[in-house]
């Protein structure tokens, strides 16, 4: 299962039932876990953990040193979850800071040449399409999806269940449940194929198009929305997250 050209580590810890293609190169501090597939020609180095059942095309580069210019050395940490695919030449940078952590949780799949930076956190079921870019520090929840070459601004978050429209430019905050769209990227209106995908109900469906009303439509300042919001709709799961991800902004929302 491991081809005679690639070169690992002694170190490395190698889980069972691995299959590792020829001319990858595997570092010394690298543990992958079960049943991980490296097709060909992918590096992984660095402070670098991986879960069970990840899938890892040719060219891919995972854990190396930050793009950061602040590093300044250190122990950092790449921690990647199970079940993910990482296409042809993605790249997933460790963190920068002494101790810091970038992390990508499970059931993820980043299309050919997506980027993932220091200290990204990373939930579970995310799809990254083709040449999209996460700068540092960016957090993505549950079920996102992110459009082919779009560029996420350091420190946004994108919201649970939203997406991110192909070419975008994202400098601000995507609420969870949103449509985001433009250069620079504005929320449009709800996603409602993913929400009618992933099974939320009509009555949340309604519920949010009206917060989305609220929010995005009434020129009230987003602190007056969200009161509005929780006064006048009803105290769904969906709408306490959406309330609670937009009370917690540092950046502002896409608007």
């Amino acid at each position: 299962m491991i081809h005679p050209s690639a070169i690992i580590h002694p170190n490395a810890q190698i889980g069972s039932d691995c299959s590792i293609g020829p001319y990858c190169v595997i570092g010394e501090k690298v543990i992958l876990g079960d049943r991980c597939r490296l097709h060909s020609h992918v590096v992984v180095d660095g402070d670098t953990i991986f879960g069970s059942e990840n899938e890892i095309f040719p060219f891919a580069s995972i854990g190396l040193k930050t793009q950061d210019l602040k590093w300044n050395g250190g122990v950092t940490r790449t921690r990647i979850g199970n079940s993910n695919t990482f296409r042809e030449s993605v790249t997933i940078n460790s963190a920068t800071g002494d101790g810091e952590t970038t992390i990508v949780g499970s059931n993820n799949s980043l299309l050919a040449y997506s980027h993932v930076a220091h200290n990204v956190v990373l939930g579970n079921h995310v799809i990254m399409s083709n040449v999209a870019t996460l700068a540092g520090h960016v957090t993505v929840e549950d079920y996102a999806v992110i459009g082919g070459l779009a560029a996420v601004h350091q420190f946004c978050r994108i919201g649970t269940l939203a997406i991110v429209g192909g070419c975008s430019k994202v400098v601000q905050d995507v609420p969870p449940y949103m449509l985001a769209d433009g250069n620079p990227a504005a929320t449009r209106t709800i996603n409602k194929v993913g929400l009618e995908r992933n099974g939320v109900s009509e009555t949340a469906q309604a519920a949010l198009k009206q917060a989305y009303k609220i929010l995005f439509r009434e020129g009230l300042t987003v602190s007056k929305a969200l009161d509005r919001i929780e006064r006048e709709l009803p105290q769904l799961p969906e709408l306490t997250h959406l309330v609670g991800f937009s009370r917690a902004t540092e950046r502002g929302l896409s608007k």
